[in-house]
């Protein structure tokens, strides 16, 4: 599979779907304009992926802000991520600020949506 690396942007986060050197991570803002239209193709890769997962996956979520759209993408994101773990374990590492209760909360919530997914909280 060919990787995925977006770089970021002022609406748009860093996207890197790289199995080869086993990096997935989704940093910074993501506040783009048509939420579904930027996180489709991830969507799409990681349905891609699902079919032949490495041994592991760690995801890095790594986010300083997330609209109510992006959240609705990035939902439908961990139930893939959720469906992978099913066979193959999967841990999401979830980045968050001291101060920023707002993200912690968030990760929380994907944390009970995905009951599969092994997360790790990691105050920065």
């Amino acid at each position: 599979m060919e990787p995925i690396i977006l770089q970021p942007s002022e609406d748009t986060p860093e996207v890197v779907l790289n199995p080869v050197e086993n990096i997935f991570r989704i940093a910074r803002i993501s506040v783009p304009e048509d939420a579904f239209e930027f996180y489709q193709p991830i969507i799409k890769w990681l349905k891609e992926y699902s079919k032949n997962p490495l041994p592991e996956t760690i995801f890095e979520f790594d986010l300083e802000y997330v609209n109510t759209a992006s959240n609705k993408q990035l939902m439908q994101l961990m139930l893939v991520l959720d469906e992978i773990a099913q066979n193959s374990p999967v841990t999401v590492k979830w980045f968050y600020e001291s101060i920023d209760e707002d993200m912690l909360s968030l990760g929380k919530r994907y944390e009970k949506l995905a009951k599969n997914i092994n997360f790790e909280f990691i105050e920065i």
